[in-house]
């Protein structure tokens, strides 16, 4: 016997090693939800994957044979993203023996080895079979090179066993090549891995075994014996560092805290808000590992403050009761602390012989047995809304539920429409009661094939409705030139003094002029020119739409791969740039200080990053990027379009014909977005490069150098024609998205009574 047993161990380990010399992709993480079946005692598990695999997704065409109890999750709503490079999550579930080893393949670049140990435990305290823990997956890790940083794994146990952490051993044939990292260290009682830093920039991956243990007093650790034991595996790139290594995003505001449970009755939607501050970078993304069918949407990232919106409704499902939701903020070079919430399905009941729930056109009728009720308080019971009675007699408890009011909700699920409330007792503030508390909850479904017809889908406006079509292009004009000469004749500069990182050159008041307010100094042919106007435009008309400026850049070469910051994060970069006040709010307007830049070269480009913003109330504004008091609220109370990044083409820096006077008038039509002036064109040159089907195209004829460059993700074409007084205008079209809403119907067909009879005589605690 013991013979066949290393002959096991010796066919398995030498399995382990073809496997690593043969491959060496893996998964970027990995997960296993355990849930032992009564069925046969525990002998099999539900084992329900959760894997990020590196792009393009690999099919699971070939995880389930015929025959096999196995499930893969489809994914209308993937989990994507693209740092630190891009991967998406593919889930599946499978009824495997609970003590399991495989090798998975996903395609040909994903292919890892997974063990688990669930063998049945009759738990001595509930007669029940023991549950393994669970452990929530997070997005792919990103760390930087001498910046130690701490990854908490966020853990849970249905049983409220305590849970453990360890490394995974070859020795124990639960991994491949899974050499410890001198760089990482594990606090396997706290579930807490720690990168020291010292480590080259570089993807490593991490393979771990998480246990639940009994938690009872112990004497001596080490005799600790796990009753079961499931894999973890975790990805970390390390990254060079280029900022501060606490200068990552952090969570503001409506953020939920790690480790946070959030209780879901059926029917159930969840709302989840996440919002961001980065002050280094913009936030590029919200990486997302979640349950299937997790909404995200309202997406948006403005200078520094990023949010955005999830929701799950819980449908009728064979998930598990604990489902995790982890997050991280991305940026280009930054990624914030991860933190998981977890959702938890409340198990339900099924109600007594007798009670009716009766869907009609408008309304729903309740009718239960009081006998199903016992100890509890008839007249605590209350709807959503308690402007809705609800009235019970000696035999029965019954309510008429309006649909669009008593505060009925409407939720998707899948194809069906389904109206929900909830009958709960609701007890006053001050009293405190041993007594069981009821919640109910009552839904009434409408088929897919009846969700239709004209009145059935209710659409979010577009970005086109709301803001209208429109371009944003860039300008150069010497200082009291061009379409907004009356502002930069005598410019008035803007304040910074809110600034919350960056100290600028102070003007002499907020409406005041600074020593370098010249109008119009007029230079000979061929001299360097020493101030230079930038103006950001758009020619959209609808009158509250503000241009908000979130980046700029300049560089030497057009492919910016030496620049240094004009604008970051809304905030001007130094003392060289100031903003000149203007009332025009689809524009801004920057006076740059080109004495001050050290250039080979006689020409610059500059790349700027830009929203448009309308408030949703007449009273609020659109957000400041760059003051010291900056809340979310000012992005959830405005409506903004998609980020677009627009380039210019070579500004020449030497005049090449003489520069006007003082008293040089230049003749402009900004309704047409044309510019016209008294000075003539040197040279022209015409440059267009666009990431759309459709074009975007420009024609120029400044005065020291023409070129343009469309940078954008278009849905719309779009043409300009500009003659500026320095350079041609950078035209880009913009990109319409569409949305939608619930809709509504006007029929129902069918009626149902959840199946969920809760009372509540104590608190489950999770760990």
């Amino acid at each position: 016997m013991l013979d066949r047993f290393k002959m096991h161990v010796l066919l398995l380990g030498l399995a382990l090693l073809m496997l690593g010399l043969a491959s060496d992709a893996s998964s970027l993480g990995l997960t296993v939800h355990v849930v032992p079946l009564d069925s046969d005692g525990g002998k099999t598990v539900r084992a329900h994957f959760t894997v990020i695999a590196p792009s393009p997704c690999p099919s699971l065409s070939e995880l389930c044979a015929p025959g096999e109890d196995c499930l893969v999750h489809t994914t209308p709503l993937p989990f994507t993203g693209t740092k630190p490079s891009d991967w998406c999550v593919r889930q599946w579930q499978k009824t495997v023996p609970s003590d399991y080893r495989a090798t998975i393949s996903l395609g040909s670049r994903t292919e890892f080895f997974v063990s688990i140990n669930a063998e049945p435990v009759i738990r001595a305290n509930s007669g029940r079979l023991n549950h393994p823990a669970f452990v929530a997956l997070p997005p792919p890790l990103r760390a930087r090179v001498n910046c130690p940083h701490d990854f908490h794994l966020s853990v849970k146990d249905l049983d409220g066993d305590k849970v453990r952490c360890r490394f995974a051993s070859s020795d124990k044939g639960e991994c491949v090549s899974c050499t410890q990292h001198s760089f990482i260290e594990l606090d396997g009682e706290k579930c807490i891995l720690s990168f020291t830093g010292q480590a080259p920039a570089g993807q490593y991956f991490i393979y771990l075994m998480v246990e639940d243990l009994i938690p009872s007093p112990r004497v001596n650790h080490a005799t600790d014996l796990p009753l079961s034991s499931v894999p973890v595996h975790l990805s970390l790139t390390v990254e060079e560092s280029y900022f501060s290594c606490s200068n990552e995003p952090v969570a503001i505001d409506r953020t939920p805290k790690d480790d946070s449970v959030l209780f879901v009755l059926p029917y159930q939607e969840e709302k989840i808000n996440t919002d961001y501050r980065s002050e280094e970078e913009s936030v590029l993304e919200f990486a997302v590992v979640g349950p299937p069918d997790l909404y995200r949407t309202g997406f948006t990232s403005v200078g520094p403050l990023a949010t955005m919106a999830m929701a799950w409704i819980r449908s009728e499902n064979n998930l598990t009761h604990l489902l995790p939701i982890c997050f991280a903020a991305n940026t280009k070079s930054l990624q914030s602390e991860p933190r998981c919430v977890w959702l938890y399905q409340r198990e339900t009941r099924t109600l007594p012989a007798g009670t009716e729930l009766k869907c009609e056109k408008t309304e729903m009728t309740l009718v239960l047995p009081i006998t199903s009720l016992t100890n509890i308080n008839l007249a605590e019971l209350q709807l959503n809304s308690p402007t809705c009675p609800v009235n019970y007699n000696n035999t029965h408890v019954t309510a008429t539920i309006s649909l669009d009011g008593c505060g009925t909700k409407t939720v998707h699920s899948g194809p069906e429409l389904v109206y929900t409330n909830t009958l709960k007792t609701v007890r006053p503030y001050s009293m405190i009661s041993r007594q069981p508390l009821l919640i109910l909850p009552l839904a009434c479904r409408i088929p897919g094939v009846q969700v239709k017809g004209p009145n059935a889908s209710i659409e979010m406006p577009t970005e086109k409705e709301t803001f209208g079509e429109f371009r944003v292009w860039i300008e150069f004009y010497l200082p009291g030139t061009g379409p907004l000469a009356q502002f930069t004749r005598n410019p008035t500069f803007r304040s910074n003094v809110n600034s919350p990182q960056r100290v600028r050159r102070s003007v002499d008041s907020e409406t005041g002029s600074n020593s370098s307010n010249s109008t119009g100094v007029s230079e000979e042919s061929g001299s360097r020119i020493k101030q230079l106007d930038l103006y950001v435009r758009s020619n959209c008309s609808v009158v509250r739409a503000e241009m908000i400026v979130n980046d700029c850049i300049e560089s030497e070469t057009e492919d910016f791969a030496i620049s240094r910051p004009i604008l970051e994060q809304g905030c001007l970069a130094s003392s060289n740039t100031l903003e000149i006040i203007t009332t025009q709010n689809n524009s801004r307007v920057y006076r740059l200080d080109l004495s001050t830049i050290q250039t080979n070269g006689t020409t610059l480009y500059v790349q700027c990053t830009v929203n448009l913003c309308i408030t949703t109330m007449p009273s609020r504004l659109c957000p400041n990027l760059c003051t010291s008091s900056r809340s979310q609220s000012t992005l959830v109370g405005s409506v903004f379009t998609s980020s677009y990044t627009v380039k210019s083409g070579p500004v020449s820096l030497v005049l090449t014909t003489p520069a006007p006077t003082t008293t040089a008038v230049a003749n402009t039509t900004t309704a047409a977005n044309t510019t016209s002036t008294n000075v003539t064109t040197a040279t022209t040159a015409t440059v267009t490069t666009t990431r759309t089907t459709n074009t975007a195209s420009t024609s120029a004829t400044p005065a020291v150098t023409a070129a343009t460059t469309a940078t954008s993700i278009t849905t719309n074409t779009a043409s300009t024609s500009a003659t500026p007084a320095v350079t041609a205008a950078t035209t880009t079209a913009v990109h319409n998205t569409a949305g939608s809403a619930p809709y509504q119907a006007s029929s129902l067909a069918t009626g149902v009574i959840l199946t969920t009879f809760s009372i509540f005589l104590q608190k489950m605690l999770l760990c």
